[in-house]
C-alpha cells in the first residue's frame, strides 16, 4: 500500500489535469503521486506537481482522502511558478512503456463528459466550483 498526494489545481475556471493515453485507453488524472519514505502526502503532492507539470504550487486544505490501492490525499493547491507543461518527470519517458503523459488545462465544466479518474473527486472539483460560484 502506498500513500499518495495529489493536487487539484484551479485557475480561471480550469482544472490541471494530465491526459493519459495507455493501452489504447484515454482517460484523466490529477497530478501527484507517490510519498517518498518519511515524505508527507501533501509534500509528495507539491514534489509530483513540479515534476510532472513543471510548476512549483503552495498546498492548501485538504479536499478529500480516496481510497485506491492505498490512501490518496487530494489537496487544493495553487501555482505560485512555473511554466505549466515543462515537466520532466519520468513519467515523460516514453520507453518505460507506460503511456503518454500531457498535462492540460480542462474546463471545469466539461469534466462531467471527461474520463477523470477518481471521478468521484471530479465530482466534487464541480461541485465546489458551482458553490464557489
Amino acid at each position: 500500500m502506498r500513500i499518495c498526494g495529489r493536487a487539484v489545481i484551479v485557475n480561471e475556471g480550469k482544472l490541471a489535469l494530465i491526459k493519459r493515453i495507455r493501452e489504447s485507453e484515454e482517460y484523466y488524472v490529477f497530478p501527484g503521486g507517490g510519498a517518498e519514505p518519511g515524505e508527507l502526502p501533501e509534500e509528495a503532492a507539491a514534489r509530483e506537481v513540479l515534476e510532472e507539470l513543471g510548476i512549483k504550487v503552495k498546498v492548501g486544505r485538504l479536499l478529500v482522502c480516496h481510497d485506491y490501492n492505498g490512501p490518496q490525499f487530494f489537496y487544493f493547491a495553487e501555482m505560485m511558478a512555473g511554466i505549466f507543461g515543462s515537466g520532466s518527470g519520468e513519467e515523460f519517458d516514453l520507453a518505460r512503456g507506460r503511456g503518454t503523459y500531457e498535462p492540460l488545462w480542462v474546463d471545469i465544466g466539461s469534466l462531467a463528459d471527461l474520463p477523470v479518474r477518481p471521478a468521484e473527486v471530479a465530482r466534487l472539483v464541480r461541485e465546489w466550483q458551482f458553490f464557489k460560484n
